[in-house]
């Protein structure tokens, strides 16, 4: 943790706000995306985990003219899948993240909505176990991708200007066939819940 915070100092050396790098990890959940937004973040049986890493450039600052910056987002993230007996799955993903901006006492508020693609090593267990709730339920390396976010200036909550800028809170990744849209998964999507960290920079 302390060179991570070492790394995002660093960052401000070449401050200018054009791009985001996010450290998250977090746990899979047994709830669905509906439940989940509604507050039940219920944690699968399985103790099966995700580290992923997230890189973004701004697109536009002030979108529409509303407190709103658009970036585009790659993602790298590694599934840890050794409770459910299985090998590691890698998933690469690409998305446009919107951040809607809310300033409050001194301090930011981000809530952020991001929406792409995912493509993933191999199938997520929770995937394999989903799909087989119905018959003939498929699966998939490819899927939507959703990302859902809430967070805050750390560095603003401190007071310390060298990290303003520099967000902590709370994701979720989600994997989907938007009800057979996409190669036919109607059921076969992954919740993860995250707590990240995120320097812009």
């Amino acid at each position: 943790m302390k060179i991570l915070l070492l790394f995002l100092l660093a960052l401000n050396l070449v401050a200018q706000d054009d791009f985001s790098f996010r450290a998250a990890y977090g746990k899979a959940s047994s709830s669905a995306l509906g439940d989940i937004i509604s507050g039940d973040f219920s944690q699968h049986a399985k103790d099966l985990s995700v580290v992923a890493l997230d890189g973004g450039y701004l697109l536009k600052e002030g979108a529409f003219e509303w407190p709103m910056d658009i970036y585009l987002k790659a993602n790298i993230s590694r599934y840890d899948e050794s409770s459910a007996n299985a090998d590691d799955v890698y998933e690469f993903a690409l998305y446009i993240k919107a951040y809607w901006n809310f300033d409050i006492l001194d301090n930011r508020l981000r809530l952020g909505f991001g929406e792409g693609a995912s493509y993933t090593s191999g199938i997520l267990f929770v995937e394999e176990e989903e799909a087989a709730t119905i018959v003939d339920g498929k699966t998939s390396y490819f899927l939507n991708y959703l990302d859902l976010s809430l967070d805050f200036d750390f560095g603003r909550l401190i007071g310390y200007k060298p990290l303003h800028n520099t967000y902590i809170g709370w994701a979720l990744k989600h994997r989907s066939g938007i009800y057979g849209l996409i190669n036919g998964v109607s059921k076969g999507g992954s919740n993860y819940n995250t707590i990240y960290i995120e320097k812009n920079f």
